[in-house]
């Protein structure tokens, strides 16, 4: 079924978006950095991907999940969704985490936007 693989990546993003506007983990919690971050890391991941083709230790495999529309050689349309999806995950974890610490240490968590809280 072709299409499906990237339905379950916007799937699993608008998940993780839902979670994040509840929670104000990343995005709803300072929109700027957030996209900065999520482009970067994008960026860096795609190099990489780049990179490992280049020197042929990244092929694309044969599926019948993938749309079959290719960005490049070997560089399928669902991989840089795929990494939007990766980076902004590391960042809810990551703001999920702050939060758990900073709850386990007895400080409110952090809310709105700016840095770490005051201690």
């Amino acid at each position: 079924m072709p299409g499906l693989y990237l339905a379950a990546l916007l799937f699993s993003l608008a998940g993780v978006a839902l979670t994040d506007a509840r929670l104000k983990l990343a995005a709803w919690r300072d929109p700027r950095r957030t996209i900065i971050a999520v482009i970067l890391g994008t960026v860096f991941f795609l190099i990489w991907d780049a990179v490992g083709i280049a020197t042929g230790v990244f092929v694309k495999g044969d599926s019948p999940l993938l749309l079959g529309v290719d960005l490049a050689p070997h560089l399928p349309l669902e991989e840089p969704v795929f990494l939007i999806f990766l980076s902004y995950l590391a960042l809810v974890l990551h703001g999920a985490a702050m939060r758990l610490r900073a709850l386990r240490a007895g400080r409110r968590p952090v809310s709105g936007q700016g840095g770490e809280s005051a201690v």
